[in-house]
């Protein structure tokens, strides 16, 4: 039990699987039971993650490597463990989960369950969390302290039940609530190594954000996220320039994040903006192995999907919704009309084998 949570530290945690590009033997093998015993969080926990952070590079060193860090944003439904795995194999140095709500996760064992899933080869692993109480961040910090890297909070999403509920967006209009979440994780959560990040959005005034940013500093945040656009902005052109101030006012590492779609893109932002590492959302689902500087889905990254998919257990919808998103390009009109309508992994495995060999 965690003092004051009243919960049960359990999450559920897969075992390492090997993914080597050409394992065919078992590609269309019935998913592997991906349930462990539960864990519960304790001292020994904490020693584990000291050493699995020791095993690979951790957040920070890799932020000051003076390299361009490559970094998967937080997808609701679509960052979990099958497709993190995917796009760690094509250069991903940095992946976040998908948002979670702290409140939800700390009270239900439910949640933790359907919401988060790792495994020893998931590492270097950022916890993105929706909060608005310290305490209750805190908590969730600590039950995941043995399983990731750090945790991130969402201070970014415009959706309006996000905002509603004193999540996302709306922080960036309070930067004492901000400080005060990262304080009470920096004190419940005793590895020095475990990072506690913010993504954020702009505000109209850029000389706001810039004082958020150092009070952020101030208070000990690892490092920043900025998505380019204000919370009114959806489509618009992402402000790249504004990033780059930023960065100039900040001594901790910051992370572009905007209409990313390629790796020559990523890399031109790094080098305008000056930042540490560059975040990409929707460029990654049309294309995993963007990282690896492919310009389209290469076939060998829908067969390690397949793979991966169905060794972890993946859900169909996931599974197939990943497929529809990686073959946008590399299909036809009337090609993603039949592929789109398909309703089972079996018919999905058999046109993979009939059109491409899979």
């Amino acid at each position: 039990m965690l003092a004051g949570a009243g919960v049960m530290a359990s999450v559920r945690v897969c075992p390492a699987q090997s993914m080597t590009q050409n394992s065919g033997a078992g590609r269309f093998a019935q998913p592997a039971s991906a349930d462990l015993p539960e864990k519960t969080a304790n001292a020994s926990d904490c020693i584990q993650t000291i050493m699995c952070q020791e095993r690979k590079n951790d957040p920070i060193e890799m932020f000051n490597s003076g390299q361009l860090v490559k970094v998967s944003a937080p997808m609701v439904r679509y960052s979990k463990l099958a497709f993190r795995t995917l796009i760690r194999k094509y250069n991903c140095d940095l992946c976040y989960t998908p948002m979670i709500v702290a409140a939800d996760f700390v009270r239900s064992v439910k949640a933790r369950d359907s919401e988060f899933t790792t495994n020893q080869g998931d590492c270097p692993l950022i916890v993105q969390f929706a909060a608005n109480d310290a305490r209750l961040l805190s908590d969730a910090a600590r039950i995941v302290c043995p399983y990731a890297n750090g945790i991130d909070i969402n201070c970014g999403c415009p959706q309006r039940w996000a905002i509603s509920e004193g999540y996302g967006a709306c922080l960036i209009n309070k930067p004492e609530r901000i400080q005060d979440m990262v304080k009470q994780v920096r004190n419940q959560v005793e590895n020095p190594r475990f990072s506690v990040s913010i993504k954020i959005r702009l505000h109209d005034d850029l000389t706001r954000t810039v004082d958020l940013c150092r009070k952020a500093e101030a208070t000990g945040v690892s490092w920043i996220t900025v998505h380019g656009r204000t919370v009114e902005e959806r489509h618009q052109p992402v402000h790249y320039e504004a990033i780059k101030i930023i960065k100039e006012n900040m001594s901790i590492p910051v992370v572009a994040n905007g209409d990313i779609r390629n790796l020559k893109e990523a890399e031109n932002v790094w080098h305008v903006t000056g930042t540490d590492g560059v975040m990409v959302a929707r460029g990654l689902l049309a294309n995993p192995a963007m990282f690896a500087g492919y310009d389209e889905t290469p076939l060998s990254c829908i067969w390690d999907w397949v793979d991966i998919a169905l060794e972890l257990g993946t859900p169909f919808m996931c599974f197939h919704q990943h497929l529809m998103y990686m073959m946008e390009k590399i299909t036809s009109r009337q090609e993603k009309r039949v592929f789109n309508a398909l309703s089972s992994t079996s018919a999905v495995l058999d046109y993979l084998t009939e059109h491409y060999g899979i």
